[in-house]
């Protein structure tokens, strides 16, 4: 068997599909991409064409490690994301030639189902609170919320009180049966960030996602030696050498890689199982597409300390088959490789330029440039 071509569809709202197409007829799927940055990761496919054609799909390991290790300059977000669709769709590949699901071939189920969770967002409490309420009535056992920017280096006590009180009716509008995770998205100092924990405190947040940016360990230890919340972080973190040192350090205690930006399913394996010697969970990050969520759901699959997986897409109007949500789970499917197949008709709907500009803040207080 042999790769005889790379195909990308460049899909709304903002994600790129990749088709890579072989010479007995099988097509794998993967979801390389970069918010904001399609094309850098496009080039970077296109760059690695000249060695994957003609090569055998199935021999995953070796590729990856011919890609990553290949070039003088290796990991970041680019060229990284371009490997994980790339491995993504090997995997896919391999399981439909063998008419197993991929994570059979990574060790067999651990689980029949898989705890989902939400976003949810309102201009203000009272809209958080209805919308956390829909999602409940829709069968969402788990959600996830954040705080808008600006956050500025020592925020004023006004900032402080209104985002509790947001957590606070969100908390009250679901019960203490529902899980609620809240994202700083990395825009908090590490000082901003331990008032903020501790003021959230007494409404049980499951875990507080990026509560600094994660290149400072010693920052993340510190928060973490301050609250009794779990904190969790990985999505701007690349495979397995990046999640190294948070760990050793004890700094998270939910590790999120994206699969799409860590280096893939096997990576995120690995990951995985570097956190299980620390007593971590892993929540796989994904706020993109059904071939991602599908990516993620095989490693579940297979993965004993799995907490619980993020989606914004159950697949609906992309994939023929969309995944289903049951009392807040999906059901782990038995369909050969990731266990999807794209509603072709739609996608050549929703295709476009790939164009999409990760939006930029500004503190109005001053005009200065506010972390994302």
């Amino acid at each position: 068997m042999k790769i005889t071509k790379l195909e990308l569809l460049m899909v709304r709202p903002r994600w790129m599909f990749l088709k890579m197409h072989t010479d007995v007829g099988l097509v794998g799927l993967g979801e390389p991409i970069v918010e904001g940055h399609t094309h850098a990761v496009a080039a970077a496919i296109r760059s690695y064409e000249e060695y994957l054609i003609g090569q055998d799909p199935r021999r995953i390991e070796h590729h990856w490690q011919a890609l990553y290790r290949g070039g003088f300059y290796r990991g970041g977000p680019v060229l990284t994301s371009a490997i994980s669709g790339i491995e993504q769709a090997m995997w896919d590949i391999l399981g439909k030639s063998l008419n197993a699901p991929v994570y059979q071939l990574l060790g067999g189920l651990v689980r029949d189902r898989v705890k989902l969770y939400a976003h949810v967002g309102g201009a203000d409490p009272e809209s958080l609170a209805a919308n956390a309420k829909a999602l409940v009535a829709k069968g969402y056992r788990a959600l996830k919320t954040g705080f808008e920017p600006p956050v500025r280096f020592i925020d004023t006590q006004a900032f402080l009180e209104e985002q509790t009180e947001r957590f606070r009716v969100l908390r009250a509008a679901v019960g203490p049966d529902v899980d609620l995770a809240v994202d700083f998205h990395g825009r908090f100092s590490p000082a901003m960030a331990k008032r903020m924990i501790q003021a959230l405190e007494p409404f049980y947040p499951m875990f507080v996602e990026e509560p600094c940016l994660p290149d400072n360990v010693d920052a993340m230890v510190d928060i973490a030696r301050s609250t009794t919340v779990p904190l969790a972080t990985g999505e701007r973190l690349f495979t397995k050498w990046g999640f190294r040192e948070l760990l050793e350090k004890q700094a998270v205690a939910v590790v999120q890689p994206d699969l799409c930006h860590a280096g893939g399913i096997l990576e995120g394996k690995k990951i995985a199982a570097m956190a299980e010697c620390y007593y971590a969970s892993i929540a796989p990050h994904n706020p993109l597409g059904p071939i991602s969520l599908a990516a993620a759901l095989q490693l579940d699959a297979c993965t004993h300390n799995v907490l619980m997986q993020e989606q914004v897409t159950l697949g609906e109007g992309y994939i023929t088959e969309p995944f289903q949500l049951e009392d807040g789970y999906t059901v782990i499917r038995d369909k050969p490789g990731l266990g999807i197949e794209l509603d072709e008709d739609a996608i050549a709907e929703l295709q476009y330029d790939g164009r999409w500009q990760t939006p930029r803040v500004w503190d109005p207080a001053d005009g200065s440039v506010a972390e994302w």
